[in-house]
């Protein structure tokens, strides 16, 4: 599995002792409320001593909190002054847009990457996986201001730190040696990539490096693969052979994965057979209905599948807002879902898949599992997906971390 975040982060010794109840809340929806009791951060099914806490539900439906399996915080201009973008058409121009918008921020990376990792949490994120762009544009800043932004928020919310080149590794000289010492110095969880042949131009080369990094410094693999068709295929057969042949079982994730979309059952199959044997997991920000991957299909043969906002209001898109709610809701919007079990799934997608790729243990409210969950007025778990209920209550290891949209 993915390196999980490192337990010192959490102040996970913050809970230690500590009994809490929440009263009368509907777990999932259920028709009946229950007292859900926490002991020492976890659901428990034992009875709650004299005397513990106590925290009102008034019936709300609890649910667990949700994993953002894909952000950049670095990118992002949340909570700042409205900026015009200009029309891109190519990977080239966006990233020159990044560095360009970059240069013009008053604010530091992890002055903005707080504010938004901060909203996400008050929309019911517990965990997420957040790419920091690694060029000679930037130096370390990107890779330095999410940590500092994770620090400042090590009490709500997991957080694992990718090298993301961009701009290219073969292509951008230097970026090599950036994400070498970003990889040594144990200041990333993972190393990533980017279109290694659509992009780079160099898909031997760049692989080569990054899967070189993974296995001599224990770090993960998270790869950008938006290539489309035999290219973006060829591509990922390159990844599961390089994966296969340094045992990285477990520790590689390919996002976006565009070559997926549009197979056969029988050639989708086959595909899955080896991320399944090879443990490669997949992200999807559920970009279009004929961009999204197959989950269904995918998990259905046994592959990790996780949901994730990509950008927010950055210099690719005045769209975003880090709430995995509406992600939940926009992946079931690009699918056409209707049936009940379908928005269910989207909501699922968000929580446990993300989870699973993460490398976290699920939150699904049951004994033992984590006490991660959010509060919400609603019906059941298809309305929630669809109409996008405030979250009243935002709990952390059985602590509410946040109230009525913001931090405690």
């Amino acid at each position: 599995m993915a390196p999980a975040p490192d337990p010192s982060r959490r102040g996970a010794g913050d809970t230690t002792g500590r009994t809490v109840v929440f009263r009368d809340v509907r777990p999932f929806g259920a028709a009946r409320p229950v007292d859900l009791t926490v002991v020492d951060g976890l659901i428990s099914d034992r009875a709650a001593p004299p005397g513990a806490e106590v925290v009102d539900g008034g019936g709300r439906i609890a649910l667990p909190t949700l994993v953002d399996a894909h952000i950049h915080p670095d990118k992002t201009t949340w909570g700042g002054p409205w900026e015009s973008r200009r029309a891109a058409h190519s990977l080239e121009e966006f990233a020159a847009q990044d560095a360009e918008l970059f240069r013009r921020q008053h604010r530091s990376v992890a002055e903005r990457a707080y504010g938004l990792m901060a909203h996400a949490v008050s929309r019911g994120t517990r965990a997420m996986r957040a790419h920091a762009d690694v060029a000679p544009a930037y130096g370390p800043a990107g890779v330095e201001g999410l940590a500092q932004a994770r620090e400042r928020l090590r009490h709500a919310l997991d957080v694992q730190i990718v090298a993301f080149p961009q701009h290219g590794v073969v292509r951008a000289p230097g970026t090599a040696r950036l994400l070498t010492d970003a990889a040594r110095s144990g200041a990333v969880d993972l190393i990533g990539g980017i279109d290694p042949a659509g992009f780079d131009g160099a898909p031997e080369a760049q692989l080569d490096l990054v899967f070189d990094l993974a296995d001599r410094y224990g770090v993960g693999l998270d790869l950008h693969l938006h290539e489309r068709g035999a290219q973006g295929l060829t591509s990922l057969r390159r990844i599961l052979d390089r994966t296969r042949a340094l045992a990285l079982h477990g520790r590689v994730t390919v996002s976006h994965v565009f070559c997926l979309a549009g197979l056969s059952d029988a050639e989708l199959a086959a595909v899955a057979a080896d991320l399944r044997e090879l443990d490669v997991a997949l992200t999807t920000v559920a970009p279009s209905g004929s961009l999204v991957l197959p989950i269904a299909a995918l998990t259905g043969h046994g592959v990790r599948v996780g949901l994730g906002s990509d950008g927010v209001r950055d210099s690719w898109s005045p769209f975003g807002d880090a709430d995995m709610l509406h992600r939940a809701h926009q992946l079931g919007r690009v699918r056409d879902d209707r049936l009940d079990a379908e928005l269910t799934a989207c909501y699922l997608t968000g929580a446990h898949g993300g989870a699973d790729v993460l490398g976290l243990p699920r939150a699904d409210l049951s004994p033992g599992s984590p006490a991660d969950f959010l509060l919400v007025h609603g019906e059941c778990v298809p309305q929630i997906v669809v109409d996008l209920p405030a979250r009243d209550l935002v709990v952390r290891g059985g602590r509410v971390v946040a109230r009525d949209g913001a931090l405690v």
